[in-house]
């Protein structure tokens, strides 16, 4: 097995598998007469996002609805591929059902992602099969793992994303549209 610090040293590679978002009942925005048209999600767009995210039985895994919106860029990779593929052309107010497979969600689950680490760098309280810890790497940036495996002197940590394998199921409303250069 790979040391933990070397899997975490490791370029992550994003995962662009076949286009395989799929978008269902879009609800326009109600037009307005004599209205200027609404700015549309392109590249460069700054887009605010009001989501609901849940799993293939309906139960809600996240959202942010009646909180801020989740505000991210168009076109720089900010959010999963096959959710901003399928927001690309949408207008504020409009609202669209998105189904992203693994392959353009977090990708599939990678049995090879796993780290065997000393005991000794887990705190005593986590030492439990299923707890989810915050790795660092040298440059700082983190990283979700959780503990898998536990035995005498080493601890087994699982690097796949928590979603990684899993079809994600969005309901998303375009809450607003910055057009690119604004």
């Amino acid at each position: 097995m790979k040391t933990l610090a070397a899997l975490l040293l490791a370029t992550v590679t994003v995962l662009f598998g076949a286009p395989s978002a799929r978008a269902e009942e879009v609800k326009p925005a109600p037009a307005v007469e004599g209205a200027k048209p609404a700015p549309v999600i392109e590249s460069g767009s700054t887009v605010l996002l009001e989501y609901t995210l849940s799993d293939d039985e309906g139960k809600v895994l996240d959202s942010n609805k009646g909180r801020e919106p989740l505000t991210y860029v168009q076109g720089e990779q900010q959010i999963v591929p096959g959710l901003e593929k399928a927001l690309a052309g949408m207008h504020p107010g409009e609202e669209k059902q998105v189904v992203v497979a693994p392959a353009d969600g977090y990708g599939d689950v990678d049995p090879g992602a796993m780290a065997e680490v000393p005991k000794a760098m887990i705190p005593a309280d986590a030492l439990h099969v299923g707890t989810e810890l915050v790795a660092r790497n040298r440059e700082g940036a983190t990283r979700l793992v959780r503990i898998k495996e536990i035995k005498d002197e080493t601890v087994i940590v699982d690097l796949n994303h928590p979603l990684a394998g899993r079809t994600l199921h969005f309901h998303v409303k375009v809450v607003g549209v910055e057009p690119p250069g604004k």
